[in-house]
């Protein structure tokens, strides 16, 4: 059991450094990048030339701890997030999935940040 979840764990930091080589956020177009655990999510927007966080949200937030760490959940998380971005003038984003996989919690996520009126 513990050799499969290390080999899990290896194949998720293999693929975040594969995509990392070509994913790289500016000013302009800014890096949304997604880490999450078994009970929360956590968002930000990152200036990889200046090293900064625009924006971030997550589900340890007050307003936020309602979300569950599920698809519906991440859907709204992202639609709250895409209009933090609004606010703060963030229209285009690249995104870093971060070595997870494109589907259920993570393609809610997007699709609700999409949804906000934000372009990946």
């Amino acid at each position: 059991m513990l050799k499969k979840l290390d080999d899990k764990r290896r194949k998720r930091l293999h693929r975040k450094i594969h995509i990392r080589k070509s994913v790289y956020g500016t000013a302009l177009r800014p890096r949304m990048t997604v880490t999450r655990s078994n009970c929360n999510l956590y968002v930000q927007v990152i200036d990889d030339d200046e090293g900064k966080t625009l924006a971030s949200i997550s589900t340890l937030e007050k307003d936020f701890a309602a979300f569950k760490p599920n698809t519906d959940g991440a859907a709204k998380l992202g639609e709250a997030f895409g209009a933090r971005l609004k606010d703060k003038k963030i229209t285009t984003v690249v995104f870093d999935r971060n070595g997870y996989l494109y589907h259920g919690v993570i393609k809610a996520l997007a699709d609700g940040t999409r949804k906000a009126g934000i372009v990946f």
